[in-house]
């Protein structure tokens, strides 16, 4: 018997594990699939990590070496080059190695993070032949950071996500020429100090309401048609603009990697795609816990290293102390602006002094403000500059504001000006 197996050795279970370490428990064990710990920051070789986490730029490996540092200093156990099958709601962990073979791990805690995958072509269904050169924006950025390969010369971007933004940016320094970034919405999903230092910089044009029509070409991608998208999201005849590349890009939206989630029995959220969770990050199997991009897709990493820090607390919690005693619970609600919440429910007695609410917006806003609302009593209000549906928001709900409230249910909607 484990006492907490973490399952995942990119930054969410990194940080979850070392918190846990930190409240008291001396039994963890990391499970990770890879050859080595950091997750997808191995690949992300750029700087702009851990502003928030170590008040410094770093790049992704280097932000996941300081988690590994830190974890030698511990007596945290890691599995590697392990593949995790099954989670049972026995709390039991089937997993297979070539070194320990087929193992099955009785944990008294999980955390789930595992983090995301990318939508594929086959996700978004986009129509033409099927020749070599389509590649996701993230299996492109491991051949080239991390195998040395070039996936191509002439390169249209299809999506806007800030895997898509960073890899226009990083084939342009490497000789490629980015024809185009174009993005079917009519806002990007990136954030915005990508648009500006990997499109802007360096000349790419942003083509906002378009999609890719055709993909032309027998052995090899010869052509990308694009045409402009209406309000019924259906392309406009006569607006098409044809591409002579050799190579697309695919930044589509990512997906948590929730199938473990699944096979468990855990609630799943059907807008964020993952758990259902409560303010300590609990999902709805008691002494399971879920972080990171498995939960909601995050758009800063430092961002996860908090969440799961918040979800290795609660699971040596739950080992030492038991579980959140039982008492009232909040359910969060949204208005049509915005597209989901996390957590989904809040308990008052998991809630020491505030719970910190993340949610996106559906479209972009000026000057406004997020209402919280329980019944028709206002309980709180945070004033906004700019919102966006490709940057995060969060928000912090104090426990005397929730103990005041006169319902289960708050409200939370964005009224503008």
């Amino acid at each position: 018997m484990v006492d907490l197996v973490v399952i995942g050795g990119g930054p969410a279970g990194l940080a979850a594990a070392l918190k846990a370490w930190e409240n008291g428990l001396r039994d963890i064990l990391i499970l990770e699939r890879d050859k080595e710990l950091g997750g997808i920051l191995n690949q992300c070789i750029h700087n702009g990590f851990g502003l928030h986490r170590f008040g410094e730029q770093l790049t992704g490996p280097e932000y996941a070496g300081r988690y590994a540092a830190m974890l030698k200093d511990t007596g945290v156990k890691v599995q590697l080059d392990t593949m995790v099958l099954e989670v049972t709601p026995e709390k039991k962990v089937h997993c297979v190695s070539k070194e320990n073979g087929y193992q099955i791990i009785e944990a008294k805690s999980i955390v789930l993070g595992m983090g995301c995958r990318e939508r594929t072509r086959g996700a978004i269904g986009t129509p033409g032949t099927r020749p070599a050169g389509i590649y996701t924006a993230g299996a492109a950025q491991r051949y080239v950071n991390m195998e040395g390969c070039l996936v191509g010369k002439r390169v249209l971007i299809l999506g806007s996500g800030d895997i898509g933004l960073i890899m226009a940016r990083r084939m342009t320094l490497e000789g490629s020429k980015v024809l185009a970034c174009v993005e079917v919405m009519p806002y990007s999903g990136g954030l915005t100090r990508n648009i500006v230092q990997c499109l802007n910089d360096f000349d790419i044009p942003l083509y906002l309401s378009h999609t890719i029509v055709d993909i032309q070409g027998t052995t090899r991608v010869e052509k990308a048609i694009v045409a402009e998208i209406g309000p019924d999201h259906k392309p406009i005849p006569g607006t098409e603009m044809e591409f002579d590349v050799d190579t697309i890009l695919l930044s589509v939206g990512l997906i948590p990697e929730n199938e473990l989630t699944r096979q468990a029995g855990i609630r799943i959220d059907p807008h964020t795609k993952g758990a259902y969770v409560y303010e300590n990050m609990e999902t709805s199997m008691p002494g399971v816990f879920a972080c990171g991009n498995v939960v909601h897709v995050h758009d800063l990493v430092d961002f996860v290293s908090g969440e799961s820090e918040l979800a290795g607390a609660a699971a040596a919690r739950y080992v030492l102390n038991g579980p959140v005693p039982e008492g009232r619970v909040f359910q969060l609600e949204t208005g049509a602006d915005i597209g989901y919440t996390v957590p989904q429910y809040i308990r008052l007695n998991g809630v020491e002094k505030s719970v910190n609410v993340s949610f996106r917006v559906r479209r972009i806003f000026a000057q406004s403000k997020i209402v919280v609302k329980s019944g028709n009593t206002v309980i709180a209000q945070f004033k906004r500059e700019h919102m966006a549906p490709g940057e995060m928001e969060r928000i912090a709900l104090p426990r005397v504001l929730l103990e005041r409230a006169p319902l289960d249910t708050l409200h939370i909607t964005v009224e503008e000006g």
